[in-house]
């Protein structure tokens, strides 16, 4: 065990000595690699920030019906208890107007604006789900309430969050398919960067076989060089990634506050900004492992 840790030291301490011999061409590949890599990642961030300021919206299909002004609180209330025994709803909240005028006067931004009113101009209200969540269903309950006297306005509220998943499924698959794609051109950088880097050791490598060297031997400083151009251009893709966060952070920041908000495009969380650093070794690796592959057998001893 001791002799293998030392062999590969020793082909990583070599592999670092190329990155360094060349450190030019190195710092390029690197910065190649992490600009390909900071746009899934970009992306990726984007959508779980996006994803998180919008956890709380309501993706079940639901619809909020408003009453009259003028109708009694006890007809609300026996409409809402007759929409209960209904068998196609599975829930009911009923929300009494001194309870939403409560609810707006803690949202941020509006407590001067209701405390400024004379009179609670809200009316009550109700929010229903379907016991199934069927459109169909959901918009035959919104024809029958708005053929009620009693109520003044029914809205369907969760369309537009169906419509969000929707989109945000989409740009997941997108962002996928991106980062397949640039994946398979950083392999080919890595491949061709190793290639140049066996004929230009060939007679080395020659040598090396001819006084016993296996192929694993030979292998491993290749292995450890794609793998660490790799980590290079991760870490580039992560500061890419953090320093413009950062500098649209500016203009959101501004964006949101004139909204009442404190909604923050989010950096990675640790275990994906690791996952990122892992994919780009392993990408490295991967190229580095195709090219030596490929070509180590073509170099024998002549």
């Amino acid at each position: 065990m001791r002799a293998w840790l030392r062999q590969h030291r020793r082909a990583l301490a070599a592999a670092a000595g190329k990155i360094a011999a060349q450190r030019f061409a190195a710092v390029l590949n690197a910065l190649v690699i992490g600009i390909a890599l900071a746009l899934p990642a970009g992306g990726y961030a984007l959508l779980a920030s996006l994803r998180a300021a919008s956890a709380g919206a309501p993706l079940e299909p639901q619809l909020s019906a408003f009453f009259k002004g003028e109708v009694a609180r006890a007809e609300a209330e026996a409409l809402v208890a007759r929409l209960k025994a209904d068998s196609r709803v599975g829930e009911l909240r009923f929300v009494p107007r001194e309870q939403a005028l409560k609810e707006l006067r803690a949202s941020e931004g509006l407590a001067e604006v209701v405390a400024a009113l004379n009179r609670n101009p809200l009316p009550d209200a109700f929010v229903l789900r379907p016991r199934a969540p069927d459109a169909a269903v959901l918009e035959a309950l919104a024809a029958e309430l708005r053929a009620l006297p009693a109520i003044g306005h029914v809205q369907v509220d969760s369309a537009w969050a169906r419509r969000l998943g929707a989109l945000a499924a989409t740009a997941r698959l997108a962002i996928l398919l991106l980062a397949a794609l640039l994946a398979f051109g950083l392999v080919a950088i890595t491949f061709n960067t190793i290639r140049l880097q066996i004929l230009t050791q060939r007679a080395e490598i020659e040598i090396s076989k001819l006084i016993g060297a296996t192929d694993a031997f030979i292998r491993r400083p290749f292995f450890y060089l794609g793998a660490l151009q790799g980590l290079a251009g991760g870490l580039i893709a992560l500061g890419i990634l953090w320093g413009s966060l950062a500098a649209l952070n500016v203009g959101v920041a501004e964006l949101a506050a004139s909204y009442g908000s404190t909604f923050r495009l989010a950096f990675l969380d640790p275990g994906d900004a690791f996952a990122v650093l892992l994919f780009s070794a392993g990408l490295g690796w991967l190229g580095a492992y195709l090219s030596v592959s490929r070509y180590l057998r073509e170099i024998e001893p002549s």
